[in-house]
């Protein structure tokens, strides 16, 4: 009898702490991709140490996920904070507003912007405003509508648009980035010291490789650039030989990647994710390296998604300063 007592009573244990695990669906790009080692990086960690039972879902992108997330069908989603705020606003590459969304936090900054092959002689955006007429540029990117919109950023910054360009459709980021190496485009976005990138320097070596154009941080550069992307910076890259584009140097783009979450997912939940990403980033950075760049002052920052109450509670614990 006793044994048949505590067996039952281990079952019922076993049962309870089932019934009680948070398990929370974090969506990302396709397997992978930046987005996807960001979120299992994340689950991993939080797994490990007994937080959450977090589950990455990957899909075909932010654009498809973020509409998801606002509306309840995913807990957390990663995005760049362009795009969360295109998508909370209803701007950009989003035709309605999704007023659900809410900020955890930045968890590193993604670093990017327009190169063109070296032989060109276009090392700034003023060298490029001078020769854009006979220049054929990616556009459009229908995979990934919100690459468009980076280049879009980097052009008004030196009172362009697509129009003084010869416009060369592509489907992706990466195919524009092809299309740049096989010389089928003049101008494209390049992640900096992405795979593509070195692929397309490797194949442009007769000519130079590649360099990025340098954008015009002035304060009426900075102010065009930020009409099209207000949540990204411009910032300067000393030059690194290693580096596609980086030859002489550059002021390229960066955009702070982030995790988002729906207004109604629980405080205690997004607060124990918050305190992983501040707190737990060594292991963070030994599943995914780019978790190296991540930095407390740079966690919260502006922005027109509003903070989800459980990031909030841990950033007054902390001591960050979030929304300023």
């Amino acid at each position: 009898m006793k044994k048949i007592i505590a067996g039952a009573l281990a079952a019922l244990a076993l049962s309870v702490a089932s019934a009680s695990a948070q398990i929370v669906g974090i969506a990302t790009d396709q397997q992978g991709s930046l987005g996807y080692n960001s979120g299992q990086a994340l689950a991993s960690v939080a797994v490990s140490k007994g937080v959450v039972e977090a589950r990455v879902q990957p899909m075909a992108g932010t654009a498809a996920y973020m509409p998801m997330v606002n509306q309840g069908d995913m807990d957390f989603g990663f995005c760049n904070l362009v795009e969360a705020e295109y998508a909370f606003e209803g701007k950009g590459n989003f035709d309605r507003p999704h007023p659900n969304l809410r900020m955890v936090g930045v968890v590193f900054p993604l670093r990017t912007s327009i190169m063109a092959p070296v032989d060109l002689g276009i090392d700034t955006i003023a060298d490029l405003k001078g020769k854009a007429a006979n220049l054929r540029i990616a556009s459009e990117y229908s995979a990934s509508t919100i690459i468009a919109y980076y280049i879009r950023g980097a052009l008004a910054n030196g009172g362009m648009t697509y129009d003084n360009f010869k416009q060369v459709p592509v489907s992706s980021f990466v195919e524009g980035i092809k299309s740049l190496g096989e010389a089928k485009v003049d101008v494209a976005l390049v992640s900096l010291n992405s795979g593509a990138g070195k692929e397309a320097e490797a194949q442009l070596q007769s000519r130079g490789g590649l360099q990025y154009i340098s954008l015009d941080d002035s304060a009426e550069g900075v102010k065009a650039f930020r009409d099209f992307l207000r949540a990204a910076e411009i910032v300067k890259m000393d030059a690194n030989a290693n580096i596609p584009g980086l030859k002489k140097g550059a002021n390229i783009i960066s955009i702070p990647w982030a995790l988002m979450t729906n207004a109604d997912v629980d405080d205690d939940t997004v607060y124990k994710l918050t305190k992983i990403i501040a707190e737990e980033n060594a292991a963070l950075t030994a599943s995914f390296g780019a978790y190296r760049g991540w930095a407390a002052d740079k966690m919260a920052p502006e922005s027109v998604v509003p903070y989800h109450p459980g990031a909030l509670k841990y950033y007054q614990e902390a001591g960050i300063a979030a929304g300023k």
